[in-house]
């Protein structure tokens, strides 16, 4: 598919796929090892990602069925690990490790619908 907007919401859900998952590997991360320095960047800029992903999300499509399929698949998966990641934000606040599983499980289900993306 060379349309565009789907390769740049691909882009998108892929960079907020790798800071959700570096987020939730903080909210395990245990023990006196320093937390690397890319994990913690990638996970400070999922507020900046989920955003952008949310908005595009909310967008209405048109085009050729295939590409508004992709898109539409793609907003989905955005307001999916957006709700994942506001119920992980709640959990948190009593059991770090449940709201970590509750975000990877997520993740790991949007992941593996990406084929849908086009």
């Amino acid at each position: 598919m060379k349309d565009h907007r789907v390769d740049s919401f691909r882009r998108l859900l892929q960079s907020l796929v790798e800071s959700l998952e570096a987020h939730a590997r903080l909210g395990r991360w245990e023990g006196p090892e320093e937390v690397p320095e890319p994990l913690k960047k990638s996970a400070a800029k999922v507020v900046e990602r989920l955003t952008a992903a949310t908005r595009l999300a909310s967008d209405s499509f048109v085009g050729p069925p295939a590409v508004v399929a992709a898109l539409k698949a793609m907003s989905g998966a955005a307001r999916r690990l957006d709700a994942a990641y506001v119920e992980s934000s709640k959990l948190s606040e009593t059991d770090r490790n449940e709201a970590a599983t509750v975000l990877s499980a997520e993740v790991d289900a949007v992941k593996a619908e990406a084929g849908q993306w086009g």
